[in-house]
């Protein structure tokens, strides 16, 4: 290998670091709060959770897949694109940058949150904690401005330390587990299929971020073999943590007490093991936001830079620095999020970080249902030729895929579809300027 080649090797990321972008960028803030926001479903959010996983699963399958077929980056975009042309890629590229910088400030504000324990007059002043959340936003976004090395770093040390908390429960919890908690299995008022599927869309939320090996693919060593395995290894492995931890959440606390707890998994840690525990869960809740903050903003530089590339977004998105950092696609996104955060500063947290991770989860759909569908299309159009078995093989992972996203967005609240009806119209002006 020439020295050229090796210093290129060198600056990209592996297995571990992608697998920990997976990881870190899926464990964010909603793992944390969503025991509290299910309470009111009873167990039977557990099964919400297993489909979710299922149709996780097939989309990951599809990300694989297409992974190994369209070797760019952009990741939904670059599909998306592929498939079915330029309107759906940008489409594509402009939901799923709404819905990163939206979720971006809802993990900022979510994290400072979780400080609260630590800092408890950021509870008390609500402008004190926007400012916080707004700093934490540009904290981040400097070290994105560095490397793509030091991101996925970062990455990995933060992702290792917030899973900790979550393993303990997940895996001793359940000594202090009360059957009693689930019963009656199914609490709301709703039928059993229809609580299942209003607490899918819920979990959808934990689970966005599979795809974000598939993004950075340009920076990533042997990208055609690492990115499957990291994506496949990391939803499987946050999938597993994500499950034992809740039931045994639910297991520990009532659900009269759960749904009214803002910190469900520090109050289950302390009735197990004291107030120490609480505390140190506190903190892993509070870099599991920021961690997942900073993987998040890597991906709000890439998705404009990659569609900017191709003349589908304006020609700033493509700037990039010295070491390729797309630096004016940050700082613009990371504006947008703080401007977000600071209109929102005089309303209640909880109803703000509801309301947003349900549009940026809205937003991520509609990539998804594009994505699912591209291999077939590119067969279609005769770009990517299959085999008969293959074709069989596209279509047993794709439209399970495809229609797994569908479902998902039924169980989304009908003002939470009209607004990201509204945002993404406000975007094709902007693509026809581009273009």
């Amino acid at each position: 290998m020439s020295r050229i080649k090796q210093k290129e090797e060198t600056g990209k990321i592996g297995f571990w670091m992608s697998t920990s972008l997976v990881v870190g960028n899926m464990t964010g803030s909603g793992i944390f709060l969503l025991p509290a926001v299910l309470a009111i479903y009873g167990g039977i959010s557990i099964f919400g959770w297993i489909y979710t996983m299922a149709g996780s699963l097939f989309l990951a399958l599809v990300f694989s897949r297409l992974s190994r077929i369209i070797k760019k980056a952009g990741g939904p975009y670059a599909y998306a694109k592929e498939g079915f042309g330029d309107f759906s890629g940008f489409l594509v590229a402009w939901g799923y940058w709404i819905s990163i910088w939206c979720g971006n400030a809802a993990i900022a504000v979510a994290g400072v949150g979780y400080l609260t324990v630590f800092i408890p007059v950021l509870k008390e002043n609500r402008l004190l904690a926007a400012a916080a959340a707004i700093a934490a936003i540009w904290f981040f976004t400097f070290i994105n401005t560095k490397s793509i090395r030091k991101v996925g770093f970062t990455q990995l040390i933060t992702t290792i330390i917030k899973i900790l908390p979550l393993v303990l429960l997940g895996s001793f919890g359940f000594l202090f587990f009360e059957k009693s908690h689930f019963i009656p299995f199914n609490l709301s008022n709703k039928p059993d299929f229809q609580a299942i599927t209003s607490t899918a869309a819920l979990t959808l939320w934990a689970f966005l971020g599979l795809e974000s090996a598939t993004i950075p693919s340009d920076k990533v060593r042997n990208p055609t073999r690492t990115i499957p395995r990291a994506t496949i290894a990391g939803l499987l492995f946050t999938a597993l943590l994500y499950i034992s931890s809740t039931v045994a959440v639910m297991g520990i606390i009532s659900p009269a007490d759960l749904e009214h707890s803002a910190a469900p998994f520090a109050d289950a840690a302390e009735s197990v093991w004291g107030k120490w525990a609480s505390i140190l869960v506190a903190a892993g809740a509070s870099i599991a936001c920021f961690g997942a903050l900073n993987g998040w903003i890597l991906m709000q530089g890439q998705i404009p830079l990659a569609a900017s590339t191709d003349k589908l977004f304006p020609g700033l998105f493509k700037k990039t620095s010295k070491k390729g950092i797309p630096v004016i696609g940050l700082i613009i996104a990371s504006a947008l999020a703080s401007v977000l955060v600071g209109t929102n500063s005089t309303k209640g947290l909880v109803g703000m970080f509801s309301f947003i991770i349900m549009l940026s989860t809205l937003s991520c759909l509609l990539p998804y249902l594009f994505s699912s569908l591209s291999e077939i299309a590119l067969h279609i159009k005769k770009k990517y030729k299959l085999s008969k078995p293959g074709l069989i093989a596209a279509a047993s992972v794709s439209i399970p895929a495809f229609l797994y996203s569908l479902w998902a967005i039924s169980g989304l609240e009908y003002r939470v579809i009209i607004w990201g009806v509204i945002l993404l119209a406000a975007g094709i002006p902007v693509y026809f300027f581009s273009k």
